[in-house]
């Protein structure tokens, strides 16, 4: 490799990694104002999503569909607890795994929250086939399947 050709390499412009960082940190921080009102974090936010599609499910399972690692779910998920979200308990058949379920004020959250993906999505100036392929794309990139809406 010729010595400008890896300095070019090496220019930030021309790194993957970045745009998808620069994306990333601007799309998540669309939510921050909604999100401040109801006094949860977007990793919190994304947990509630998860929770509200299928309620009483293991760390494991919120670890695997955050595509997040046991140790910044789980402290995520005490503080949770704290604030009277969730409720953590042991497996009835495995008591090394504990189930997560969604209290009554947890449940309601999702009616305070309902308005975000359409306030957020407002936000987003990009064509709905774009926004379709980049989606795509993006899951692509992670290795996975495009979930059906």
């Amino acid at each position: 490799m010729h010595n400008s050709d890896y300095k070019e390499m090496m220019k930030l412009e021309n790194q993957m990694c970045f745009p998808l960082y620069a994306a990333a940190r601007s799309v998540t921080g669309l939510y921050t104002p909604w999100l401040k009102q109801l006094g949860i974090t977007y990793t919190q936010y994304i947990t509630f999503l998860v929770l509200w599609e299928k309620d009483g499910i293991t760390v494991g399972e919120i670890c695997e569909r955050l595509m997040l690692d046991n140790g910044t779910v789980s402290p995520l998920l005490k503080k949770m607890e704290s604030a009277g979200y969730i409720t953590r308990s042991r497996s009835t058949e495995d008591d090394r795994v504990v189930v997560i379920t969604l209290t009554e004020q947890g449940r309601a959250m999702q009616e305070k929250a309902k308005d975000i993906p359409e306030k957020v999505g407002g936000c987003i100036d990009l064509a709905p086939e774009k926004a379709i392929k980049l989606y795509e794309l993006l899951y692509e990139l992670l290795g996975k399947e495009r979930r059906t809406k």
